[in-house]
């Protein structure tokens, strides 16, 4: 499946991480472009009908919400998780997102 990045922030976002960071990130990724779908916990999660978590565990907590659009995965949102709960604000950011692509 092949992935896309929704938007420039998004970018920015994950160009701005620690470089160990970053390269959890990118192997991560390569596990969702492979099992797209089947990729499960501790990897990915599902969050409501149409969007999921991309989970990344280590010094930096990071999560990355997504959703399967076509035959693509849209990787909609990023951010440093703190708390143990998603912040509403970030999934609020990631709901507006997935709204505009089922437009």
């Amino acid at each position: 499946m092949e992935i896309k990045v929704f938007d420039s922030p998004l970018e920015k976002f994950l160009i701005s991480l620690e470089k160990n960071t970053r390269a959890k990130v990118l192997r991560t990724l390569d596990l969702l472009e492979v099992f797209g779908n089947n990729l499960g916990m501790p990897h990915s999660k599902k969050i409501t009908g149409d969007l999921f978590e991309l989970r990344i565990r280590g010094r930096q907590e990071i999560r990355i919400l997504y959703t399967f659009y076509r035959s693509q995965i849209i990787l909609l949102h990023g951010f440093m998780k703190k708390t143990p709960k998603i912040p509403p604000k970030e999934l609020k950011i990631a709901a507006k997102k997935l709204e505009s692509i089922n437009e």
